[in-house]
């Protein structure tokens, strides 16, 4: 328990120095703090690296959205939505369109571990889910 907490610990203190002025990860700091830490041999690397790694993927989630909409989304709706996202999660967040005819309608945007689902099939299936 204590080692969990120290390497917890620990690999918050080697992600915050991996985060430059603007608040972002730089992805070279971290490729080379995670290439040091595979040549260290030390027993506590690989869990390290582990927590590490962890800590940067949830970053990456954070400020990177998928938006799925049925058919292309035109440049006035992009520039709306990417605003919206703005205003919720802040000027880091860099969304990526997608099509996906499966929706059937309407649009999902994922930031993160927050699903924001306003397609005509969720709304199918949760009308079917009450019946």
């Amino acid at each position: 328990m204590i080692r969990n907490k120290r390497t917890r610990r620990a690999a918050r203190t080697l992600f915050r120095l991996c985060v430059s002025d603007g608040g972002m990860v730089d992805d070279a700091r971290a490729r080379h703090v995670a290439r040091r830490l595979a040549a260290s041999g030390r027993r506590t690397a690989l869990p390290l690296l582990s927590e590490f790694a962890r800590l940067v993927r949830l970053e990456h989630d954070r400020r990177s959205a998928l938006v799925e909409s049925a058919a292309p989304l035109s440049d006035s709706l992009r520039e709306r939505v990417q605003a919206d996202l703005t205003h919720l999660y802040g000027r880091r967040v860099s969304p990526r369109f997608e099509a996906n005819p499966a929706l059937i309608g309407g649009m999902r945007v994922t930031v993160g571990s927050d699903v924001y689902d306003g397609s005509v099939r969720a709304r199918l299936a949760a009308l079917e889910r009450r019946w």
